[in-house]
């Protein structure tokens, strides 16, 4: 959903991005239809200054807090325009999202292996498109023939998509 909000990727990647998720285990207040991003900033300056300008930005930073050893979590209000494809992700059926919703994810990424970059075709395409590469990785993997209306790509899982900070600490710290 990330690439709904149209925040410049290098801003995501020189501020210790981690993930977004649909809500907070420790939060008592839940809001609708919004993202929360999870960051580790090694420059709690640098990230102030992103988050400042996030502010002027955009209208749908609804509000941001830290937890202890330097995480922070800036919530922000998912763009209702996409509110369907939305929808469409929770049931998993990632390849009937509209056009428009899947443009605003990169068709290629940069990958860096060594001291060379290489350009692939990123993930999401791959998913949203049911490229034949991915569809003969789960064949193999599965060893089943792929039908014509099955997605090449796991179920969205709400209990992989709720932040729980002890369990992103353990894994990180």
């Amino acid at each position: 959903m990330i690439p709904t909000l149209k925040i410049p990727k290098n801003q995501l990647k020189n501020n210790g991005f981690i993930n977004g998720y649909i809500k907070d285990v420790n939060k008592d207040i839940e809001y609708k239809d919004v993202v929360y991003i999870l960051f580790k900033p090694e420059n709690l300056d640098k990230f102030r200054e992103f988050l400042d300008e996030e502010y002027q930005r955009t209208k749908d930073v609804i509000e941001d807090y830290d937890y202890e050893d330097g995480f922070v979590v800036v919530i922000y209000k998912l763009n209702p325009k996409f509110k369907k494809d939305y929808e469409i992700i929770k049931t998993g059926k990632y390849s009937h999202t509209s056009e428009q919703f899947q443009k605003l994810f990169p068709k290629t990424v940069k990958i860096k292996q060594g001291n060379r970059t290489k350009e692939e075709i990123s993930l999401q395409y791959r998913i949203f498109n049911k490229t034949e590469d991915l569809v003969e990785f789960w064949e193999d993997k599965l060893g089943v023939y792929f039908q014509e209306q099955y997605e090449v790509w796991e179920g969205f899982s709400e209990n992989k998509e709720i932040l729980n900070i002890e369990v992103i600490k353990e894994k990180i710290l």
